[in-house]
């Protein structure tokens, strides 16, 4: 049984498997996935149809979230997510929270070259192929993957919390960890936006400081939400 979807729990392990062989969305409707990808990248240009994960199962169970997944382009998720009632599968993906010593949440703006432009959330990136170890996926590795390739920083800097935490809405399942860092906001937002200098993708259109749940502050992913109440009425206080 999994919680409320605005409640996050804590998780205390993970057991994520991926499976050979077409997930059965992508064998079911790949002309329609097909025919939306040649129109995204008509629209956008700087897409890219690489290989990543998508979950066909997932149970909560006592603490562990067990699941099975297979390998898919891009486009399957694209296509997915734009369904009025996306089912047949599940997209789960890791959030690394960064807190700065002054209490202060890292989060950055995604650029009009990617799939989510003007949205506002954690540094992180859907699970894919260099997350795949002995058939077992490592949410963790993704995590720190992600941070050191989309905004500079090393999660080894920071202290991890013991725990993961998860919510999820419409069948997207994010799975959360708080990172602290020894530093300030301003020196952490510094420091992403010289990385940001020399990042070719440029996919970050800029760094968000958060200090307060407020929804309406950023256009933030539906996502973020749970964490942020979770985060200032639950840890900072």
């Amino acid at each position: 049984m999994w919680p409320p979807p605005t409640d996050p729990v804590r998780i205390d392990g993970f057991d994520l498997s991926v499976v050979d062989g077409p997930h059965p969305l992508h064998a079911a409707h790949e002309r329609e996935i097909e025919a939306n990808w040649v129109a995204e990248a008509k629209a956008n240009p700087h897409l890219f149809n690489g290989q990543m994960v998508l979950q066909r199962h997932l149970a909560y169970d006592d603490g562990v979230i067990r699941g099975m997944a297979h390998v898919i382009p891009y486009s399957t998720l694209l296509w997915w997510r734009k369904q009025p009632d996306p089912q047949g599968a599940l997209h789960l993906f890791g959030f690394p929270v960064l807190v700065s010593s002054d209490g202060a949440i890292i989060a950055i703006r995604m650029s009009t070259r990617t799939a989510n432009p003007g949205q506002v959330y954690c540094a992180a990136g859907s699970l894919d192929l260099n997350d795949i170890v002995e058939g077992k996926l490592d949410l963790a590795g993704n995590m720190s993957r992600e941070v050191r390739e989309e905004i500079g920083l090393d999660l080894g800097e920071a202290k991890a919390d013991p725990h993961f935490y998860a919510s999820h809405k419409d069948n997207r399942i994010v799975a959360f960890r708080l990172y602290h860092f020894p530093v300030t906001a301003p020196d952490l937002k510094a420091r992403i936006e010289t990385h940001m200098l020399h990042d070719v993708e440029q996919e970050i259109d800029g760094v968000v400081i958060i200090r307060s749940p407020d929804p309406t502050a950023h256009n933030y992913n539906p996502l973020m939400l749970p964490i942020l109440d979770w985060f200032f009425d639950t840890v900072r206080n």
